[in-house]
């Protein structure tokens, strides 16, 4: 993008970060959580996302000088990275916490082994089961890639603010950046405990639909960093 005024800054983190990509991740929590934790840890992860964006927006050229990091290096990896959770969406393997119906059938085998149902399979996320000493902490987890340090998010922020002419444009994109996370966050406080009580099926239904769609987005930012790179022609 070359404009930075706020209404194409909040366009982008919208589409990047906004409710569509972080509302399952919110039912999951809601399934497992009650309604107070899942309204801290919404407020919670809304201000750790916040502060990510405004370290980002306001460091981006010093990060970029002391990594020696490239635009195109931004959009490849943010592309790859994100390319990877969409396919673990595809295929169910949650990388947050375990799904609801088999977290707690990890505690239920003998001796705790995590020998009852569940124990054998349910892929990525049998390793980082639900707390409920811990709400919280295990809720904030669960936000964390697709909200809280979102790859798509981390990289535009870095992006725009590195294009940025002064100090006032990196001031708009933190604040539209910041606007985005509060959206998310009354999303998710809203509708979170509602999309909890929807069945386990039809969330995986929605999980693989939308890994399918963020799968094109993460293919489609590393050929945008193919085409900076101009590895590929931008009209193909």
């Amino acid at each position: 993008m070359t404009s930075l005024n706020l209404a194409d800054m909040l366009a982008l983190f919208l589409s990047v970060i906004g409710p569509q990509k972080v509302l399952l991740s919110f039912a999951r929590i809601a399934q497992v959580l009650d309604a107070t934790s899942v309204r801290l840890t919404a407020m919670i992860a809304a201000v750790a996302s916040m502060g990510i964006g405004l370290v980002c927006a306001f460091t981006a050229p010093w990060l970029a000088a002391f990594f020696d990091i490239s635009t195109p290096a931004l959009e490849l990896a943010a592309g790859v990275a994100f390319f990877v959770y969409a396919l673990a969406l595809v295929f169910g393997i949650h990388v947050d916490l375990a799904d609801p119906a088999h977290g707690s059938a990890l505690d239920t085998g003998p001796h705790g082994d995590g020998g009852g149902k569940g124990g054998g399979g349910g892929g990525g996320g049998a390793g980082t089961e639900a707390d409920p000493e811990h709400p919280i902490s295990s809720g904030v987890r669960t936000l964390m890639l697709p909200w809280v340090v979102s790859p798509l998010a981390v990289a535009a922020v870095l992006e725009e603010s590195l294009i940025a002419a002064n100090w006032g444009a990196r001031w708009v994109v933190a604040i539209a950046f910041a606007l985005i996370a509060i959206l998310n966050a009354v999303f998710g406080i809203v509708l979170g405990p509602l999309l909890g009580r929807t069945h386990d099926n039809v969330l995986e239904v929605f999980s693989r639909l939308l890994g399918i769609l963020l799968a094109a987005v993460g293919v489609q930012l590393f050929l945008i960093g193919l085409t900076t790179l101009g590895v590929i022609h931008s009209s193909q």
